[in-house]
């Protein structure tokens, strides 16, 4: 499995007990979703490699408490902080306005008010509030990710349309 087929669930936190369990915690909004996985990909020497589980449960909002199949303690202590994958394919497919950031990247943006401002370089959701990172023909406009602003998601014309406050991309464009 290669890495650009995945896309980041998580990482391995801390070990539970002396048994080889550990804590997964999962960076998503809907962890319920990923209660019954069978298995994971965690990096090894630059590769992806399966584990499989012999047991996962919740354990806390947005962890699981999970034991590996043929893992000793020892090797589980070995993979904290490592972060775990998952096909893409496995992703549930969103409809509407819902939408994945990795699968938004290359849309077109256009703004009920100015039109087409650009493309969605990527989405930088490392602060308090997730970024849509648009390149436009003059410079980089940074656009905050709210629902409430976004009226439409276009997957097969591949162009997001949004209504931002009055002022906002004018920022950028003046």
């Amino acid at each position: 499995m290669q890495k650009e087929d995945c896309f980041y669930l998580g990482k391995i936190t801390k070990t539970h007990g002396f048994k080889g369990n550990l804590i997964l915690h999962l960076e998503t909004d809907e962890p319920e979703l990923y209660e019954n996985l069978e298995s994971v990909f965690i990096e090894k020497d630059g590769m992806l490699v399966p584990f499989f589980f012999e047991f996962a449960q919740p354990y806390s909002k947005g962890k699981l408490l999970v034991k590996f199949e043929d893992i000793s303690p020892e090797e589980a202590e070995r993979l904290i902080n490592r972060a775990i994958y998952l096909p893409m394919d496995t992703l549930p497919e969103l409809d509407g306005t819902d939408f994945y950031y990795h699968e938004i990247t290359g849309f077109q943006v256009i703004d009920s008010t100015h039109g087409d401002i650009g493309i969605i370089k990527s989405v930088n959701d490392s602060g308090a509030q997730a970024l849509f990172e648009i390149k436009s023909d003059r410079k980089e406009i940074l656009i905050p990710v709210v629902d409430e602003w976004i009226i439409e998601v276009n997957r097969e014309e591949k162009f997001i349309k949004i209504e931002t406050p009055e002022g906002l991309v004018d920022l950028y464009l003046e």
